[in-house]
């Protein structure tokens, strides 16, 4: 006969006008019904920060030490009566402050839409089905299933709970998990947003959205605000030091210039128009444009970012700490074969269709094989929380992979586990926990009580002292049977072990461990997980770009052995450990612990708890890891890790709250492209900041040669701002937007202590530096020496660096390559700035009102082209540069 529960009603609250009294049996809502209940009481969601307009972030681009200068600057202009100057000092920050908010404004919404594609689900029951659905979709009166590793998603009253824990922390600040009882009282409350860190529970959602108590806490404190990313925060500090050195510099060049008789209020614009030059403060907004784009290219390889500054941190990770199943194997478990005690072995067919797949043995008929597999199978199919629906294009399953797997390998047998688990009512049930390694139902056999077992091979040989032959049970041959796992295990096939026992009904209907005793062994199971066609090669592509990869399984040592060697991992046979090596170095101390884990690149039988201990010990020795997880147990390693990888299908939700990236498909491949997505944004930044470093250094230069040895004023303030606030700022944030240059994987990793202003980049800056500022300051003598104007020779000399920011721009594409080779099809946006700023500069020497305001004229062609030619030197020192370094690099 089928059970009614008959639930406590939803208790009211505001919204749903006191009135809603929904009930519902063990079958849940139906569909229609739920619906209607979610179009009246809104979807499950916390109230929602509203992101600053564009006019709020608009005006944060004036919040900045320089901008407060140059409106000073403008105030000065205005006192001393030149207008012009001071309302083109305002139209440039006007325009500088709508370019950066747009590109701000922009960067930070596609952020935001990438962190939207992350969406919890939740396992619910309706119209008697247990199925997935967004959280976000559940309604008051859903019937919710809970299990270890998943944050609760509403409100809800406990109906059923087996060892049920949940951690309140993030309500209470308690710390210690709260037990849970099916009791009607307010220990079978279980709020939105606490963890379930133990046990399984069914329960009734009473509140969803606004209405829970995290809801009414969010609605009333708000959004807290974030701190600024390290990364920025990093850069920021960097623009500092590269203005206290500006300092310095224009120090000395007020000192000439006083001493030459110059005005104050031409020292002051001139300072000004310097500090805009040499001081990058665009850099955070092209930064953060830069990281967006990243974040995009990465979403497309499944790769999810909810830390914008873990995209440059994946692309230094030294070493990949990965688990195995679903991340180097496909994560679709088969049963491929049985070997029962007395060795008689059983296949099964692969493939997905259930109902035509079977059963068979060597010389033996499908019905003779399932009979002689029926009492394992019944094993396998009833301590088992899964569950098979049969759909219009096939079998489906819902529930963890190896229990569908037992469950789809019984229906091949012939047996339907809906009709067994009838035949056989389930009393009590121990679930599977990863610190158990095995789980157990006890189930109503009229005058006994059967309970049956599933688990790895060693737990549940040592709950068993006879084994079932087929004619009979006879003592446990525990050697025999272990030689028979180690087989299965050095096929890479994951084995599991089988037992079931008999025993009277307790008296107080309670069943525990202290009942798995002296049970019978049925058998093993072997499931094969295929390994993901393209491991291999990204494995490969790691080792190339210096990247060590460590497999963290708990399977076998043999089973892991066989798997990790087919997936292309690099190994010998001292470097494979097991969670009691790993147990017994911690132990005896952190040195043993990092000497262990300096060589081992297999863990197997590791448990998840001691993925922190591994992690802390490689982080020791200097590597930056970027550890994968999945489970509630991983979350320590996740949140400590330099970069925690959850995986987003199979992946709890503390694992994916801890971690910093989620991989949509759990892919190991999508963790390498990641770590190249993320080199390429490392990779963007410095260009942007060499682009901007050296054009800056060389106007200082300019003006360095210029005033101390006795010539006029090179540039005029308002030419600075405008070569460097628009011209610049046109350019240099569509280096952000730069593709792979396809050698990502072909160098080793950064090292974190690498300073932004490396080697490299500093021999590049000082080359760039000494030809525009050397080759500047040449061109404006000759002018002056030749009978061109003042005016005339800075009007000559201004065209002459826009030219070399439209060629610096380019040379800032590679570090290596030549600028010939890349052409301009993977950055088309690029090309259309240099373009754009090209022709804003020529426009504005036609135009009567800025070219009034700048002192610009229009150039004939030839001296267009002139000038061209001269920038275009830079293009040629920076070509034989890249090819010295290139020569030095490949020898």
């Amino acid at each position: 006969m089928k059970i009614k529960a008959r639930l406590p009603d939803i208790p009211s609250y505001e919204g749903m006008n006191h009135a809603a009294q929904i009930r519902c049996d063990e079958t849940g809502l139906s569909q229609a019904e739920a619906e209607a209940l979610l179009r009246r009481f809104g979807r499950n969601e916390l109230p929602k920060s509203i992101a600053p307009g564009f006019l709020l972030v608009f005006a944060h681009q004036f919040l900045s030490p320089l901008i407060y200068i140059l409106i000073c600057a403008a105030a000065v202009s205005a006192i001393v009566s030149d207008l012009k100057d001071a309302a083109f000092i305002a139209v440039v920050l006007i325009l500088n402050g709508a370019i950066g908010a747009f590109q701000e404004y922009s960067a930070g919404k596609a952020a935001a839409a990438l962190r939207n594609l992350e969406q919890p689900s939740t396992l619910v029951i309706r119209d008697g089905m247990q199925q997935t659905i967004a959280a976000t979709d559940l309604v008051p009166g859903d019937l919710l299933v809970l299990e270890s590793g998943r944050r609760a998603p509403a409100d809800l009253t406990l109906f059923a709970c087996d060892d049920l824990q949940c951690d309140e922390s993030l309500l209470t600040g308690e710390s210690v998990p709260v037990r849970k009882f099916a009791n009607g009282s307010g220990s079978s409350q279980v709020f939105a947003g606490t963890m379930i860190v133990r046990g399984r529970g069914r329960g009734r959602v009473s509140a969803t959205g606004s209405a829970t108590e995290l809801g009414r806490i969010a609605t009333s404190i708000g959004e807290r605000s974030r701190s600024q990313p390290p990364l920025l925060i990093r850069l920021e500090y960097f623009s500092r030091n590269i203005a206290y050195s500006v300092a310095v510099a224009t120090a000395l060049l007020l000192a000439a210039g006083l001493a030459r008789g110059l005005s104050l209020h031409d020292l002051f614009l001139m300072s000004v128009g310097l500090a805009v030059s040499a001081i990058p403060e665009g850099l955070p907004v092209a930064i953060t444009v830069a990281l967006a784009i990243s974040m995009r290219r990465m979403s497309k390889a499944n790769v999810i970012v909810r830390n914008m500054t873990a995209v440059e941190a994946l692309g230094s990770c030294t070493m990949i700490a990965t688990d195995k199943t679903g991340t180097l194997t496909m994560n679709e478990l088969t049963v491929t074969e049985m070997i029962l005690p007395e060795g008689t072995r059983l296949f099964f067919d692969a493939g997905h269709d259930l109902d035509r797949c079977e059963l068979h043995a060597p010389g033996v008929t499908r019905e003779v094989a399932a009979e002689r597999a029926f009492s394992l199978l019944k094993a396998a199919a009833l301590p088992n929380e899964a569950t098979l629906q049969q759909q219009a294009d096939g079998w489906s399953g819902t529930g963890d992979t190896v229990d569908i797997a037992l469950l789809a390998a019984a229906r091949k047998a012939g047996i339907d586990h809906r009709h067994l688990r009838a035949d056989f009512p389930a009393l009590s049930a121990i679930p599977y926990e990863p610190d158990l390694r095995y789980a157990a139902s006890f189930h109503d056999a009229e005058d006994s009580v059967h309970v049956f077992v599933k688990g790895s091979p060693e737990t549940v040989l040592a709950m068993a002292d006879r084994m079932d032959t087929g004619k009979g049970f006879v003592a446990l041959d525990k050697a025999a049977l272990i030689k028979q796992k180690e087989e299965l295990a050095g096929r890479g096939l994951r084995v599991l072990a089988f037992a079931y026992g008999e025993m009277a009904a307790a008296s107080d209907d309670i069943y525990g461990r202290h009942h798995l005793v002296n049970l019978v062994f049925l058998g093993f199971v072997g499931m094969k997980d295929p390994i993901r066609p393209e491991v291999p090669d990204a494995i490969r592509r790691c080792r190339t770009a210096g990247i060590a990869v460590a497999m963290i399984t708990g399977d076998d040592p043999r089973t892991a052995t066989a798997i990790a060697a087919e997936a292309g991992l690099d190994f010998d046979d001292d470097q494979i450990a097991t969670g009691a090596e790993i147990a017994k170095a911690e132990q005896e101390g952190a040195a043993i612990l990092d000497a262990l884990t300096a060589r081992t690149r297999l863990y197997a039988r590791a448990q998840p708890a001691q993925k922190l201990s591994i992690l802390l010990s490689l982080a020791r020795q200097g590597h930056f890891v970027a550890m994968t997880g999945d489970g509630v147990n991983d979350a320590p390693a996740l949140k400590h890790a330099h970069v925690g990888v959850a995986m987003g299908r199979k992946g709890t939700d503390v694992a994916k709250d801890s971690a910093d990236i989620i991989i949509t498909d759990d892919n190991f491949s999508s963790v390498v492209a990641g770590i190249g997505e993320g080199r390429v944004a490392y990779a963007n930044i410095r260009k942007v900041i060499f682009m901007l470093i050296s054009t800056g250094a060389a106007e200082v230069l300019l003006f360095m040669l210029a005033i101390p040895l006795g010539l006029p004023m090179p540039l005029l303030p308002v030419q600075l701002l405008w070569l460097n606030l628009v011209t610049n700022g046109i350019q240099d944030v569509t280096l952000g937007a730069e593709k792979a240059e396809g050698d990502e994987f072909c160098r080793p990793p950064r090292k974190p202590s690498e300073p932004i202003l490396d080697r490299l980049m500093l021999r590049r800056v000082l080359l760039s530096t000494l030809v525009m500022g050397l080759g500047g300051f040449a061109i404006f003598y000759w002018l002056l020496q030749n009978g061109y104007s003042e005016g005339a020779a800075r009007n000559m000399l201004l065209l002459l660096f826009v030219l070399f920011e439209n060629v610096q721009t380019c040379n800032s594409r590679s570090e290596y390559q030549s600028l010939f080779r890349q052409g301009f099809g993977g950055n088309l946006l690029l090309l259309a700035a240099v373009l754009v700023a090209q022709a804003v500069h020529m426009l504005a020497m036609h135009l009567p009102f800025l070219s009034d305001i700048l002192s610009l004229q229009p150039v004939s062609p030839s001296e267009w082209a002139t000038l061209l030619a001269l920038a275009c030197a830079l293009l040629a020192v920076s070509e034989v540069d890249k090819w010295c370094r290139r020569q030095h690099r490949d020898n």
